[in-house]
């Protein structure tokens, strides 16, 4: 065994082990921001690249290790170039890209050059680079599978909550299923009306018709998406979920835990609910555990979130700023596939065995504008200026085209969920904010409506999300949860934690 690894580490295979660094060190960084599986591609390209580069320079310089400490310095002025262009730009350092680029030619045609020269003896620093290569691998290792023990465990150990309670038995022969949909930055009538002269009545009444209560005044509790989901599927609000939850601190771990493992979801699942639930892009937001879970292979689908992010740190990202891709309009593709995969899946969700709780957070009317008003493909580039920005005259038309759009779309879909279910269901459409570009205020004005057969007269006006299971479980579970003072906060960033409160004018 002593000779096996002494033989081993002899062999010059550290420029592998170096173009997975890349890989895996932006995953580790951001772990808790998607699924593990984004990275199976990148790595496999990443590692091709690096055993193509070392065969060819293996031509070259007719030697193993000249051929690896070329291949190996490739790498890194690969890996490092879009890094090192993001920090001037951050910095505000007004370096041209092109005299970076100028420099890294340089550079790669120097570091051949020094694996050409004879005298040196790159043999002899092999296993050193080995061992460099493999201990700079330990700590995203180490980030990943940290990450992935405690999630793992978090699913167990989470108890959101003190308000959790048991069912009353009575109740379960009779479960309806429970469909929460998540309509992310859809505003409120009144909203819509004031900021962009959009009349609603017409959604809103249709809603009325089919039986739905149309909370005419409510407001989210949070002015995030990731704070406001957390407390309604937790059914509190966040000061009272977690001690760590401090306006000094910004973590994002726990809260995260909170939002795959609620209060709600283990209530419903204890008593024999299925969870289904979608991907979303946003791995935080994306109950990959559930017992059915709808997402698209990255490996056979365009460029991921996370590949755009790795190509953007990296020498490729020359690809995007010569047009040769668009990693916005491929991103944007995204949203649009997936908004589409959500609502043309529905139908197939009534005919799966009951009970079932389906969580589905759609990210629309949110940008990227996608949708036309029919639903027709529209270019989301076309709503930015030259600074890449969204000036608000293009965010209304953007915004309330894909109001249209929704609409007419979730009419057909809530009309068949409605018809098509044999047991009435719970149906929760609600937005988790306002739009963009309101007054602080404003972005809490939500769309928030509820079909629920028979219990209407539980429901108010100012009703806000995090009281909408409490009524639930009340209503078709038999606990008897009290209803909390429907409150409104506003938090900076990064700063998420530090609440203001935020008054609702419709209350006195």
């Amino acid at each position: 065994m002593k000779n096996f690894l002494k033989n081993a580490f002899q062999k010059p295979w550290y420029p592998l082990l170096l173009s997975a660094y890349p890989v895996l060190a932006l995953f580790g960084n951001n772990v808790n921001e998607a699924r593990p599986d984004v990275i199976v591609r990148p790595l496999l390209v990443f590692l091709a690249g690096a055993l193509v580069l070392i065969l060819l320079f293996r031509l070259l310089l007719r030697d193993w290790h000249r051929a690896a400490f070329a291949s190996c310095m490739w790498i890194i002025l690969f890996a490092t170039y879009g890094h090192l262009i993001n920090y001037l730009i951050d910095k505000e350092i007004d370096i041209p890209s092109h005299y970076i680029l100028s420099l890294w030619l340089v550079l790669a045609e120097f570091f051949l050059w020094l694996a050409s020269r004879l005298r040196i003896k790159f043999f002899q620093a092999t296993v050193s680079l080995n061992l460099i290569a493999a201990f700079l691998l330990v700590y995203p290792l180490y980030q990943i599978t940290s990450y992935s023990v405690g999630n793992n465990l978090s699913a167990w150990q989470v108890h959101a909550a003190s308000v959790a309670q048991q069912p009353d038995p009575a109740t379960l022969d009779r479960l309806p299923d429970i469909y929460y949909i998540i309509l992310d930055s859809y505003g409120r009538a009144d909203l819509l009306q004031q900021a962009y002269q959009y009349d609603n009545t017409a959604f809103v009444s249709k809603l009325e018709e089919m039986g739905f209560y149309v909370a005419n005044c409510s407001q989210s509790n949070y002015m995030r998406t990731d704070i406001a989901l957390t407390s309604t599927l937790n059914m509190d609000y966040l000061q009272n979920l977690s001690d760590k939850f401090k306006p000094d601190t910004y973590n994002r771990t726990r809260l995260f835990e909170l939002l795959k493992h609620s209060s709600l979801r283990k209530t419903l699942e204890g008593v024999g609910y299925e969870t289904i639930a979608y991907a979303t892009g946003f791995f935080w937001s994306e109950l990959d555990d559930a017992d059915v879970f709808l997402a698209p292979s990255p490996i056979w689908t365009d460029l991921t979130e996370f590949e755009k992010l790795l190509l953007n740190s990296t020498l490729a990202r020359l690809l995007d700023e010569a047009g040769k891709i668009n990693t916005y309009q491929i991103s944007s593709n995204h949203y649009r596939e997936r908004t589409s995969f959500v609502l043309d899946s529905i139908p197939k969700l009534v005919k799966l065995p009951g009970p079932k709780f389906v969580f589905m957070h759609i990210i629309s009317p949110h940008p990227p504008f996608v949708f036309g008003p029919d639903g027709q493909p529209t270019d989301a580039e076309t709503f930015l200026n030259a600074d890449k920005k969204l000036p608000a005259k293009m965010y209304a038309i953007g915004y309330t085209n894909q109001v249209t759009y929704l609409n007419t779309r979730m009419e057909q879909v809530l009309d068949m969920l409605i018809h098509a279910s044999d047991t009435p269901p719970v149906i929760i459409l609600q937005g988790d904010h306002g739009p963009w570009m309101q007054p602080e205020n404003k972005r809490l004005w939500i769309l928030n409506a509820y079909y629920l057969p028979g219990h209407n007269n539980e429901l108010y006006p100012t009703i806000s999300p995090v009281n909408s299971f409490r009524i639930v479980l009340n209503d078709y579970l038999g606990t008897n949860y009290a209803l909390l003072e429907d409150k409104s906060y506003f938090s900076p960033i990064p700063y998420i934690y530090d609440f203001k409160p935020n008054s609702n004018p419709c209350i006195p």
